[in-house]
């Protein structure tokens, strides 16, 4: 069995069913992406023949993300992988998109830490009340008027039917 502490060894069968030597239990792909935002470090190894798929089985889960409308890549970014292959650069790609995202991972971190985690949303909830005060500050105030009156009206209509419903049900009791 392997150690909990090190990386695990997933074992893939010619059924694509994939086992998990460390659990003793058969897993699924979305197992591996939790154990991936977990942290968790994992090989994935042809059960027959020994060969390391792990690029394979990781590829496989962007793909089925991608599916799901989780989309991540832009078209534009898969077309011009896609176009490096057998270019004079390909060497090259794999070092910088994995110097391109531990960068992007610090910054992240460095944002959260500054922050905190909801910075986006919080953005958007100050940006909506600017917006929200703007808009006011423009509107002119027989035009708000206006407009609060007829929400008045509107909830003294809705008050009276409510009212009116209430005393349809009282005589439905009796």
């Amino acid at each position: 069995m392997a150690k909990s502490s090190g990386k695990a060894t997933i074992k893939k069968y010619a059924n694509r069913r994939l086992y998990d030597t460390e659990s003793s239990t058969y897993i699924t792909l979305d197992h591996l992406a939790a154990m991936i935002k977990a942290g968790r470090e994992f090989e994935v190894v042809d059960a027959k023949t020994g060969e390391d798929i792990t690029r394979h089985v990781l590829t496989q889960i962007i793909v089925d993300e991608e599916a799901r409308g989780s989309t991540m890549l832009p078209v534009n970014f898969l077309r011009q992988l896609i176009g490096l292959y057998g270019n004079s650069m390909q060497g090259m790609v794999p070092q910088y998109l994995e110097a391109a995202m531990d960068a992007f991972q610090r910054n992240q971190t460095v944002m959260r830490d500054a922050f905190g985690t909801n910075v986006l949303a919080d953005l958007a909830k100050k940006n909506m009340a600017m917006f929200g005060e703007a808009s006011r500050a423009f509107t002119p105030p027989a035009k708000a008027e206006a407009e609060r009156k007829i929400r008045d009206d509107e909830v003294e209509k809705l008050r009276a039917e409510l009212a009116a419903l209430q005393a349809k049900v009282d005589r439905l009791d009796r």
